[in-house]
């Protein structure tokens, strides 16, 4: 396993239950103090100009949030993708990074907000890759922003018996 996750993606095995089963996770930080990411593929039905006034003016109106994790529900995550990679305060894959919701009007292509993140306490992470409950993939600067399936993309996209997987339905036994 390498160092760092940072800039990779967290695709949920099958296995994986609630609050993560069919989830993909972009890993923000990590590190020996844990790790924390945004889930990417969970939409709410809450606009960014209704929960978060301060961004409504960077994002589209219709954007919405995305429910990013089960820990700090109100805590906000801003993900954006920088015409000019110095205006972000940490890049997490090419030219997508953090926004500070409080630096003037950054150059942004595009912005996604997400209400919570994941969260891991030390070697916490490390257990759960060891008991195969994540696919670990590169991440792409465009899966914050893909309105397919993603955990059925990044599957597919890591090819192989993977790739079957991605076809498998949410509930098997219907299969």
């Amino acid at each position: 396993m390498p160092d760092s996750l940072r800039g990779k993606l967290l695709i949920a095995s099958p296995t994986l239950s609630d609050p993560f089963a069919r989830t993909v996770v972009l890993v923000i930080e990590h590190g020996d103090e844990g790790a924390m990411g945004v889930v990417l593929n969970r939409p709410s039905e809450h606009r960014v100009a209704e929960v978060v006034p301060p961004l409504a003016a960077l994002a589209g109106e219709d954007d919405l949030v995305y429910a990013g994790g089960p820990v700090g529900a109100n805590a906000i995550v801003a993900l954006g993708e920088f015409v000019d990679r110095a205006d972000a305060p940490s890049l997490v894959v090419g030219d997508l990074g953090l926004l500070d919701p409080e630096a003037a009007s950054p150059s942004l292509r595009r912005l996604r907000v997400y209400a919570g993140y994941a969260g891991w306490a030390p070697a916490q992470l490390e257990s759960e890759l060891e008991r195969e409950g994540w696919i670990v993939e590169p991440a792409h600067p465009d899966d914050p922003f893909r309105e397919d399936d993603l955990w059925e993309a990044a599957l597919t996209r890591k090819g192989g018996s993977y790739a079957l997987v991605a076809r498998m339905p949410p509930d098997p036994s219907l299969n």
